[in-house]
């Protein structure tokens, strides 16, 4: 195919937090075009070559960590929806993750539902670059307006799933959003990710900037795992927490440091976690 007959790109513009998921697209993308990949993502893929912008901004996309993030809430969401099929699965500010495609490549017949929920201008984008499904609803709202929750239906179970939100937000709201998933959705769970306490500390003085051009937005909120553990005592209607563990990526260098760094206590207070909340 010849330039001229390329797909006509669109133009896509974000500001703020909304941009990361630009960043997190191109991560995840540019992993997914590898031959030793460590996910599979072809939507990823076909998403990122249908928007017309400037993604060297983010300086390199080499990194696989944005990659086996989603493989984790991919492999925990899965086993949730394993014993409830035909579950509704909230993905709150989703941005330009593609994972109702993965989840629905992975179980043929797959019954269960999907709401997402973010901000006008990432729904705009989904909307226009996304394929359609009759299983996936969208709502326009910021997932601190508690008002998608009554357009959840749980009769069959509920999975909400925070991948890349609660870091963004002040401690309160990522803590009170908590508290209200476990108040209106006993039986569910819910999958989150925060980075630790010295990394939030570099965001909020603007000191992380992966390239000239991009400076990582501040991320008020963290948690080590121990700290996320006591959420079981702190927030009512927790009955279980989980600290999830990557699974190994590409390369024994990194597997080995990886497993040192997830395996040893010492580092629990320098590590990213993801967690997964059991409401009764």
């Amino acid at each position: 195919m010849t330039s001229a007959q390329q797909p006509a790109k669109e133009n896509v513009t974000l500001s703020g937090v909304s941009e990361t998921a630009l960043l997190t697209l191109n991560s995840r993308a540019s992993e997914a075009r590898r031959p030793d990949a460590v996910l599979q993502d072809p939507m990823a893929v076909t998403l990122l070559d249908s928007i017309d912008f400037d993604f060297a901004k983010f300086g390199t996309a080499g990194s696989q960590g944005m990659a086996l993030r989603a493989r984790v809430f991919d492999t925990h969401t899965l086993s949730y929806l394993d014993q409830h099929s035909a579950a509704t699965v909230v993905a709150l500010a989703e941005g330009l993750q593609t994972s109702f495609w993965r989840l629905d490549a992975a179980r043929p017949d797959a019954q269960f539902r999907w709401l997402t929920v973010d901000l006008e201008p990432i729904i705009d984008v989904r909307t226009r670059l996304l394929p359609p499904s009759p299983r996936v609803t969208l709502l326009a709202q910021s997932a601190l307006d508690y008002s998608w929750m009554d357009s959840v239906d749980a009769s069959n179970g509920v999975v909400i799933t925070a991948e890349g939100l609660l870091m963004y937000l002040q401690p309160e709201q990522s803590l009170g959003l908590i508290a209200q998933c476990a108040k209106r959705f006993p039986g569910g769970r819910m999958l989150f990710d925060v980075p630790p306490a010295w990394f939030s500390r570099l965001t909020r003085c603007g000191a992380l900037r992966p390239s000239r051009r991009y400076r990582v937005p501040p991320m008020p909120f963290s948690l080590s795992a121990g700290q996320a553990a006591d959420l079981v005592n702190t927030v009512p209607g927790v009955r279980a927490v989980r600290d999830l563990l990557p699974p190994p990526g590409r390369g024994a260098l990194f597997n080995a440091a990886a497993s040192f760094i997830y395996h040893t206590p010492f580092f629990e207070l320098v590590r990213p976690t993801v967690t997964l909340l059991e409401f009764g």
